[in-house]
C-alpha cells in the first residue's frame, strides 16, 4: 500500500467501484435512453432525430432528404451512438402499424408487418410528418430549455413543445435497467377531448375520464375484450389488455366456412403467425383447416382459412385464440420521467402533467411575444419622437462628424436609450412622408392593443387554459380520424365494473347456426300486421333467428341449452352489432360442449326466494325449480334440468309460484293449469307430465298467464289471431288440452305461443332473417278454432322462425321515413278475413 500511494496509485475496493460506475450506468440508460418524458412522449433519441430534421429544414412541405444525411446529422451532432440505432428509431417513426400518427414521413422501403427490415439508409428517404409539425410549433419563442450536446459544441433541446399529447397518442415501449415501460397509443380527437375535460374540471374522475377515452386504439386495429383491464390500467397505470383478432366466418354456396382475419393485435408479426397455425395443423393440434392463404394486399390485411365441411369454424376459431398471437396480452406499464424521475403515472396524471407542459409553452411564448412586441414598440416611440422634431435632429447629425458624436447628442436632448437613437441615426428619408407616419402611428398602436392583451393572458391563468383549449381543438380538427380498435364489453370476463356500462334497453338475437348480438330495442319500428318487414340480420341460407330476447345492458341473462344445462352472462357482455350484421359466435361468448345449443333464453335481475323457474321440454315434460338454486352458475355451467333420452328443453319462465300455466303443441293443442300442480323440485329432477301428446305431435311454447290476459298464436305460414285466455278452462295437468287454433294448408302448424296484455309490440322473426314489429292491437281478437288473420307476408318456401314481445315504443309522427317495404301492400292486407270451424 505504501509503495502504491508513492507511485500515485490510489488502492479502492473493487466492490464499491462496482456499485458506483453500475448506478451511474443504470441512471444514464433510465433517463438518458430508454424511458419518455411525460411532457413530450419522447426518448432522447427521437427528440434528437426530430430536432435534426428541424434544423435541417426537413419539413412536411419540402421535398425528401436522404436518410443517412438525417442519421449522420444526428449522430454527428447530439447522438452519441452507433447510426443503426437512430435508423431503427426513425424506422419505427415512419411505420403505420407501429406508430397511430407516424412522426416521420418515409419515402422508401419501411419495413413490413411481416417482419421484413427496411432498407439501408443510403436507399431510403424522409421528412417530418404534417402532424410532427405541431411536435415542433412555437419551439423558436423560447418555449422550451436547451441543453450542451454530449461534446458541448452545440445545443440541444431538454423537451419539445409538444402541441399534441404524444405520449398517450403513440404510447411508448422501453426496457431500462430494472424498470420497463409499455404505454399504449390512443385515439386524437378522445385524447384531446380529455385534455379539454380535465382542463375544465380538475376533480375528474377516471369513469368520467373513460367516457372520453374508452381504451387504446392500436395502429393495427383489433378487438379489446373487456374494459375492467383498462380500468385498472387507468387508474394504477398497471393492467393487462387482451386484444384478438379481428374474425369473419364467411360461409360459401357449398356450405364450406371459412375463417377471415382482417386485422391483428398490435405488434403481432403476420408473417410468423401464419407460420405458427401452419406448424399447429401440420402437428394435428388444430384440426380441421384445410387451407391457409395470405391474400393481403395494398388493401388490406387478409388471412384465410378454409375449413373442412365437418368441422366447426367456431371451435378452430377458439383454439386459434388459445394457442397462437391471435390473441394476445397487452401489459400496460405507464412509466415516464416525471422532472427526470421515473414514475407510474394513471391516465389523469399523465394528461395533467401534459397540460402542465402546455401551460409552461404559453406562458413563455406569450411573454417571448410581449418582450419582442415592447421592444418594437421601444424603437417606435423613438421614430415617432424624431418624426415630431424631424427638423432639429436633422440639424443635429448635420452639425455632428459622425454617428457616434451625433448618438449621445439626440440621447441627451430628446431622453432616448441608445437603440432608440441608433434607429433614428439608421431611418430612411422616406419615412417622412405621410404615409410612412401613419403606418408608423398605427403599428405603435396595434402593439400597444397586443401588450396589453398578452399581459392580460399571463395574469390570468384562464385566459391562458382557453388558449390551450383552442388551439388543441384546432389540431383536432386538422388531423382527428377514426377510431380502429373496437373494444367489446366482455367476453372473457364474467364479472365487469357495471359502472362503466349505461342502462339501455336493447334485443338480443341469437340465430339457429349459434350467432349472437345486441342491438338497440328501438332498431325496429312499428308496422301493421301483414306487411312485409325489414331485413333483421345477415343470415346464411341454412340460418336463422331462433331467438329473440328483449332485455336491459344490466340484466343477467340465463342461456337453457339442448342438454339441460343454463349459462349466465350479462347484457352488455353481448357486443353490440348493427341490424343486419350476423354477430358473435356464441361458443365465443359461452363455454358450450360440442352439439350442445341454446334452446332458451331468459333474464333475471335478482335471485328472490319465492321466484321460480317453470321448464318445458319438447316432449311436455314441466318441472318447477326455485331461482335461488341458479344463483352461483359457474362458467362452465350448471345442470338445470335432468333430460330423458331424445328430449330436449324447449321452454323456460320466471315466475312467482302462484300462475297459471299454458303449454302449446305444433299441431295446435293447448293445455292451461296452474302452477301450484306442479311440485317444487330441485335442478337435477327431471320434472313431470304437464301435456299428453299425439303421436307426431311435439310441444312449441309455454307461457304464464294471467286473469285478463289473451293468448296470442302464431302459425309457420304467417297467420295469428288473439284470443280470450277466458276460453280457456283450467284442467289438470298432463290431459291432452284442447283446440287453440284451427290447422290447415293455408296456414300451416302452430310455431309460437304468447300471452299479451295489449301493451306490448310484436316482433315477428323468419327463417331467413325478416323481422316485422307490429303493434298486438293490431292482430284480430277471434276465437279459439279459426285459422286466424294474416300477420306478415311470406316469400316461396319462407317460414315463421320465432315470435318475442317488446315493449312498446313511441313512433315519431313527424317521421316521414318508412320502414315498410311496401305500404300499398300493407293496407291490402289488413282486410285479411279468417274462417272459423
Amino acid at each position: 500500500m505504501a509503495e502504491n500511494e508513492r507511485s500515485g496509485v490510489k488502492g479502492i475496493k473493487i466492490s464499491e467501484e462496482v456499485e458506483k460506475s453500475f448506478l451511474s450506468y443504470a441512471m444514464s440508460v433510465i433517463v438518458s435512453r430508454a424511458l419518455p418524458d411525460v411532457r413530450d412522449g419522447l426518448k432522447p433519441v427521437h427528440r434528437r432525430i426530430l430536432y435534426g430534421m428541424h434544423e435541417l429544414g426537413n419539413y412536411s412541405d419540402k421535398p425528401y432528404k436522404k436518410s443517412a444525411r438525417i442519421v449522420g446529422d444526428v449522430m454527428g451532432k447530439y447522438h452519441p451512438h452507433g447510426d443503426s440505432s437512430i435508423y431503427d428509431a426513425m424506422v419505427r417513426m415512419a411505420q403505420d402499424f407501429s406508430y397511430r400518427y407516424m412522426l416521420v414521413d418515409g419515402h422508401g422501403n419501411f419495413g413490413s408487418i411481416d417482419g421484413d427490415g427496411a432498407a439501408a439508409m443510403r436507399y431510403t428517404e424522409s421528412r417530418m410528418s404534417k402532424i410532427t409539425m405541431e411536435m415542433l410549433r412555437d419551439i423558436n419563442k423560447d418555449t422550451i430549455d436547451y441543453q450542451d450536446n454530449y461534446d458541448g459544441n452545440e445545443k440541444e433541446p431538454v423537451v419539445l413543445p409538444s402541441r399534441i399529447p404524444n405520449l398517450l397518442l403513440n404510447g411508448a415501449s422501453g426496457i431500462a435497467v430494472g424498470m420497463a415501460t409499455n404505454i399504449p397509443p390512443h385515439q386524437l380527437g378522445e385524447t384531446i377531448d380529455a385534455v379539454i375535460a380535465l382542463s375544465q374540471n380538475p376533480d375528474i374522475t377516471t369513469e368520467e375520464l373513460m367516457e372520453i377515452i374508452p381504451g387504446p386504439d392500436f395502429p393495427t386495429g383489433g378487438v379489446i375484450m373487456g374494459r375492467s383491464g383498462i380500468r385498472r390500467a387507468y387508474e394504477t397505470g398497471r393492467g393487462s389488455i387482451t386484444v384478438r383478432a379481428k374474425v369473419e366466418i364467411e360461409v360459401q354456396s357449398n356450405g364450406k366456412e371459412t375463417i377471415i382475419v382482417s386485422e391483428l393485435p398490435y405488434q403481432v408479426n403476420k408473417a410468423r403467425l401464419i407460420e405458427k397455425i401452419a406448424e399447429l395443423v401440420r402437428d394435428k393440434r388444430i384440426d380441421g383447416i384445410t387451407a391457409l392463404r395470405d391474400e393481403s394486399d395494398r388493401r388490406g390485411m387478409r388471412i384465410v382459412m378454409e375449413i373442412r365441411r365437418d368441422a366447426n369454424a367456431n371451435v378452430i376459431l377458439n383454439n386459434l385464440y388459445k394457442h397462437t398471437a391471435m390473441q394476445s396480452n397487452f401489459g400496460v406499464n405507464m412509466l415516464a420521467l416525471v422532472e427526470g424521475q421515473p414514475k407510474v403515472l394513471s391516465l389523469k396524471e399523465v394528461l395533467y402533467h401534459y397540460l402542465e407542459h402546455q401551460k409552461v409553452v404559453i406562458t413563455r411564448r406569450t411573454q417571448f411575444d410581449l418582450r419582442k412586441a415592447e421592444d418594437r414598440a421601444h424603437i417606435l416611440e423613438g421614430l415617432r419622437i424624431a418624426l415630431d422634431h424631424i427638423d432639429e435632429i436633422i440639424n443635429i447629425i448635420r452639425s455632428s462628424r459622425s454617428g457616434d458624436e451625433a448618438k449621445p447628442v439626440l440621447m441627451e436632448r430628446f431622453n432616448l436609450s441608445e437603440r432608440q437613437a441608433q434607429a433614428i441615426l439608421d431611418m430612411r428619408l422616406v419615412r417622412l412622408s405621410g404615409l410612412e407616419r401613419e403606418k408608423i402611428e398605427n403599428e405603435y398602436n396595434e402593439l400597444q392593443v397586443l401588450i396589453r392583451e398578452l399581459k392580460e393572458i399571463l395574469a390570468d391563468e384562464e385566459k391562458l387554459v382557453q388558449i390551450i383549449r383552442d388551439e388543441i381543438t384546432e389540431i383536432k380538427e386538422k388531423y382527428n380520424d377514426t377510431r380502429r380498435t373496437q373494444i367489446t364489453a366482455g367476453g372473457l370476463e364474467m364479472l365487469e365494473d357495471e359502472d362503466l356500462i349505461p342502462r339501455e334497453d336493447s334485443v338480443v338475437t341469437l340465430t339457429h347456426n349459434g350467432y349472437i348480438k345486441r342491438l338497440a330495442s328501438n332498431t325496429y319500428r312499428s308496422q301493421k300486421r301483414g306487411g312485409r318487414g325489414v331485413q333483421g340480420m345477415g343470415t346464411n341460407e341454412d340460418d336463422f333467428v331462433e331467438h329473440l330476447l328483449f332485455t336491459s345492458t344490466h340484466d343477467a341473462i340465463l342461456f337453457f341449452t339442448s342438454k339441460g344445462k343454463v349459462y349466465l352472462t350479462k347484457g352488455y357482455e353481448i357486443p353490440e352489432y348493427s341490424r343486419t350484421a350476423k354477430g358473435l359466435p356464441i361458443v365465443n361468448l359461452l363455454n358450450l360442449e360440442k352439439e350442445e345449443k341454446v334452446t332458451a333464453m331468459i333474464r333475471s335481475e335478482s335471485y328472490q326466494e319465492d321466484a321460480y323457474f317453470i321448464f318445458t321440454t319438447k316432449m311436455g315434460v314441466t318441472k318447477r325449480t326455485p331461482l335461488s338454486q341458479f344463483a352461483n352458475i359457474r362458467k362452465n355451467g350448471l345442470i338445470a334440468v335432468g333430460l330423458h333420452e331424445d328430449d330436449e328443453l324447449i321452454s323456460v319462465r320466471l315466475t312467482d309460484g302462484t300462475k297459471d300455466i299454458i303449454i302449446g303443441t305444433r299441431d295446435g293443442m293447448l293445455i292451461r293449469f296452474k302452477e301450484e300442480d306442479i311440485r317444487s323440485m330441485g335442478r337435477t329432477a327431471a320434472g313431470v307430465r304437464g301435456i299428453k301428446l299425439r303421436e307426431g305431435d311435439y310441444v312449441v311454447g309455454m307461457e304464464i298467464i294471467e286473469p285478463g290476459h289473451e293468448i296470442l298464436v302464431v302459425t309457420e305460414k304467417g297467420y295469428g289471431k288473439r284470443t280470450p285466455e277466458s276460453e280457456y278452462r283450467l284442467q289438470n295437468r298432463g290431459g291432452v288440452g284442447i283446440k287453440t287454433i284451427q290447422i290447415t294448408e293455408k296456414n300451416g302448424p302452430m310455431c309460437a305461443v304468447k300471452t299479451v296484455d295489449g301493451t306490448e309490440d310484436v316482433m315477428i322473426i323468419t327463417i331467413n332473417g325478416i323481422i316485422i314489429r307490429m303493434d298486438v292491437n293490431d292482430i284480430s281478437v277471434i276465437g279459439r278454432s279459426t285459422q286466424g288473420v294474416r300477420l306478415i307476408r311470406l316469400g316461396d318456401e319462407e317460414l315463421v322462425a320465432t315470435v318475442a314481445r317488446v315493449k312498446k315504443d313511441e313512433i315519431d309522427e313527424n317521421d316521414e321515413e318508412s320502414d315498410d317495404v311496401n305500404s300499398e301492400e300493407n293496407e291490402q292486407n289488413t282486410d285479411d278475413s279468417y274462417v272459423e270451424e
